[in-house]
C-alpha cells in the first residue's frame, strides 16, 4: 500500500487528470533509460538482479559447485569481447560445418555435400546442439493426462520473423520483411566473403529470395 501511495500524485484531482493522480509520484521519481522503451517496477528488479548476478559471476569459482563453475565460464566467455573479436566469424563457420554447410556459402555444395546430407540427422543436431528448432519442435514436458511422467510433444516451430503477419501483411510489416531479406542477403555476403568466394550478388540474392519464399510458405 505504501507503494502504491508513493507512486501517486494526491494533489492531482482526479477528475481531472486521473492518471497523474493514479501514476504522478512514479513519473516524478523515474525517467526511463534512452536505451528503452518502458520503464517499470520488473525492469527496475531486472536491474538489480543483474547487477547482483553480475557480482556472483566476478568471483572466484574455487570449491564452486559444476552448475556455477560453467555459469562463470560461460559468463567470462561472453565478456571476453578481445578474443570474440579475434575469432571474428569462425564459430558461425565451424557450426555451419557441423550442419551441413550453407548451399548459398559453398561453391560446390551440390557434389559434395549433398550425397551425405541427412534432413532428419541436421534437424537433430540444430536440436541437440544448438536448441534450435527448424521445421519441427520436438521436446520432452509433462504429460497433460498424467503429470506422473514426462512424453515427447511434437509441434510448430517459432517463425524466422515474430509472427506470420509480417510475411504477408503491407505497411510497416512489408518494411520488416524487406529489411530482413536484406539482412539475409548481407550475412550470405559476408560468409561469402570470410569463405574467399567471390560476392556473386545475383546468385545470393536468388537463392535467398527461395529462402523468404520456403519461410512465406511455412508462415501459410
Amino acid at each position: 500500500a505504501a507503494r502504491i501511495i508513493q507512486n501517486m500524485d494526491p494533489t492531482a484531482d482526479p477528475c481531472q487528470d486521473f492518471y497523474q493522480y493514479a501514476c504522478g509520484g512514479w513519473l516524478n521519481r523515474h525517467v526511463i533509460p534512452e536505451t528503452s522503451s518502458r520503464y517499470s517496477i520488473f525492469d527496475i528488479l531486472r536491474d538489480e538482479l543483474e547487477i547482483i548476478l553480475k557480482g556472483v559471476l566476478e568471483t572466484s569459482d574455487q570449491g564452486d559447485r559444476e552448475a556455477f563453475q560453467k555459469a562463470k565460464i560461460l559468463y567470462k566467455s561472453c565478456m571476453n569481447e578481445s578474443l570474440i573479436e579475434q575469432r571474428d566469424s569462425l564459430p558461425l563457420l565451424e557450426a555451419l560445418m557441423m550442419v551441413g554447410d550453407w548451399p548459398v556459402a559453398s561453391a560446390d555444395w551440390n557434389k559434395t555435400k549433398e550425397l551425405n546430407w541427412s534432413m532428419e540427422e541436421k534437424l537433430s543436431i540444430m536440436n541437440s546442439r544448438f536448441n534450435k528448432r527448424v521445421l519441427i519442435d520436438m521436446f520432452v514436458w509433462n504429460d497433460d493426462q498424467d503429470s506422473s511422467r514426462h512424453i515427447i510433444y511434437i509441434d510448430q516451430p517459432s517463425l524466422g520473423m515474430p509472427s506470420r503477419d509480417y510475411y504477408f501483411n503491407g505497411g510497416n510489416y512489408q518494411r520488416v520483411r524487406e529489411a530482413y531479406l536484406q539482412f539475409m542477403i548481407t550475412i550470405a555476403k559476408m560468409i561469402r566473403e570470410d569463405k574467399n568466394m567471390s560476392k556473386e550478388d545475383s546468385f545470393v540474392q536468388e537463392e535467398m529470395a527461395k529462402v523468404m519464399e520456403l519461410e512465406t510458405e511455412i508462415a501459410n
